[in-house]
């Protein structure tokens, strides 16, 4: 008789912030359900979605990335209960990652990226970059790891989180990782946390700008920054109306 899968817990270093309730709720089936994604050689992929629900939620996916390709991410996850986003991505030579998300939420959900990008051969790029955002003892998190192998010289990569906290009970949390054993690359990660600017909402309200559309239009600047890689002009902006959404349903 098999072995029941045995879920992860917060002693786990990529589940160290995660709802571990929430992952029980799906059970340990959830862990196997990976959605892979493989390029050829010179192939270009993009996706723009939009995850979170009422119910606890896990997605994962595997990229694997052929000799000049090039795959494009960007994810909003809103909703009112936890969910995860993973994704894993394998970079061959000359090919190109980017990836843009935005947590947003309140209540006391989990909203949390987890990437881990490996540059496995030379000349390979890789941008991230997250915005975060929440209330009341939401939290919004991002675990990213870049792995550099010995042979991937002229890798090019980096990662970029901010975390904008409207209450007090809220919390943001990034780890960033990087293990590189080149020594011809660039890597570089940034992770700040903050409230929303005082001066700028004071100079809105001198203009006679209401409070709450001040602060959608201070939000939207925001996370904007996470999705203007993001050619689609109308899927740019539907990623960022869904997000907005989840504010408007916020009474702060």
């Amino acid at each position: 008789m098999p072995e029941a899968a045995v879920l992860p817990t917060r002693k786990d270093e990529a589940w160290r912030y995660a709802d571990t309730a929430a992952l029980e709720s799906l059970g340990s089936g959830a862990l196997d359900a990976w959605q892979e994604v493989t390029l050829a050689a010179g192939e270009e992929h993009r996706q723009a979605l939009v995850v979170g629900s009422d119910k606890a939620e896990l997605h994962r996916y595997r990229l694997t990335l052929g000799e000049g390709t090039r795959a494009e991410w960007h994810v909003v996850i809103a909703g009112n209960a936890s969910c995860r986003v993973e994704v894993e991505v394998r970079l061959a030579k000359g090919a190109h990652f980017e990836f843009g998300g935005v947590t947003i939420g309140g209540g006391e959900a989990v909203r949390e990226f987890v990437t881990h990008a490996v540059h496995a051969e030379p000349e390979a790029t890789s941008n991230q970059v997250v915005r975060s955002v929440h209330w009341n003892r939401a939290s919004g998190n991002f675990l990213g790891s870049i792995d550099v192998v010995r042979d991937a010289q002229k890798t090019d990569a980096a990662q970029d989180f901010k975390g904008l906290l409207l209450e007090k009970g809220a919390s943001a949390n990034a780890v960033p990782q990087l293990e590189i054993f080149a020594d011809d690359v660039k890597c570089a990660h940034g992770a700040t946390v903050g409230q929303l600017d005082e001066m700028a909402r004071y100079y809105m309200a001198a203009r006679g700008i209401p409070p709450q559309a001040a602060k959608a239009l201070l939000v939207r600047a925001f996370i904007a920054d996470a999705l203007v890689s993001l050619e689609d002009e109308a899927e740019r902006e539907r990623l960022l109306e869904a997000a907005l959404a989840s504010l408007e349903d916020a009474s702060l």
